[in-house]
């Protein structure tokens, strides 16, 4: 696929087939995404791949707007950046990001980003917490490690 034909056909996708995506295209997806470029080529950026549908139900649930459909997604791929190791890991993570999103195009799957970094679980109370202390507790992530974004994926449902 020619670049502007890749560029001009992604789009976020919140509505997923059941199909599974084989395993092997999202290691690919990663492994392209990692070839991204960093600040310092520190590469301080790791991913996290969840494809249990009860852990994807609970990560719908880390706020109250904006996340939902991550549980009709077949995966999620749960971005980090390593705090310790630059203090551009947004940045390097938002690159790697893009880079993933174009690669779901070119492999024909469909992606949503869905926000966590400095995002409330909850608009009006506070006291729910941060998405990401909610993901952290749940997927047992490091201290160290801080989470960019959860990206949905799979294949686009024509409904």
């Amino acid at each position: 696929m020619e670049y502007k034909e890749l560029i001009a056909k992604r789009h976020s996708v919140r509505k997923f087939t059941n199909e599974l995506v084989d395993r092997e295209i999202i290691d690919e997806m990663i492994e392209e995404a990692l070839s991204a470029p960093s600040s310092k080529n520190c590469k301080s950026t790791g991913f996290m791949v969840v494809e249990d549908k009860s852990t994807l139900e609970a990560i719908s649930q880390m706020r109250e707007f904006g996340s939902a459909f991550v549980a009709g997604a077949p995966a999620a791929i749960i971005v980090l950046g390593d705090a310790d190791k630059s203090d551009l890991w947004v940045d390097n993570a938002s690159i790697c990001t893009t880079y993933l999103m174009l690669s779901a195009v070119d492999k024909g799957l469909g992606s949503c980003w869905v926000h966590v970094n400095g995002r409330p679980r909850c608009k009006t109370d506070a006291s729910k917490g941060s998405a990401e202390d909610f993901l952290r507790e749940l997927l047992g992530i490091k201290d160290n490690m801080r989470v960019l974004c959860v990206l949905a994926l799979g294949y686009e449902s024509e409904n």
